[in-house]
């Protein structure tokens, strides 16, 4: 229970600040894809737009926006976290 109870707060922290996740990609760019070529006609008329307005979905927009993403994933894992738990374990000792 503890553990549960421990990561909750960062990935809720993580996810109120807008932050991506190279994973979170790997989902909703191909799902998005999907809905654009065959999202029924009422889909666009209940949201109020039409499967024009989401030309940018397409494997550029798929390939390009991961990218900076996964390159800061990298960077955050590696460096933030890293250094916490290099703190975290140097804490107690002289």
């Amino acid at each position: 229970m503890d553990k549960v109870v421990v990561i909750v707060p960062p990935i809720a922290a993580f996810v109120a600040m807008g932050f991506e996740h190279s994973v979170d990609f790997m989902y909703f760019i191909p799902a998005a894809m999907l809905i654009r070529v065959v999202g029924p006609d009422s889909f666009w008329t209940e949201i109020g737009a039409s499967a024009d307005d989401y030309a940018m979905l397409d494997m550029a927009g798929f390939v390009g926006n991961p990218a900076p993403v996964t390159l800061g994933n990298i960077v955050g894992g590696t460096i933030l976290v890293g250094a916490i738990y290099w703190l975290v374990h140097l804490r107690g000792r002289d």
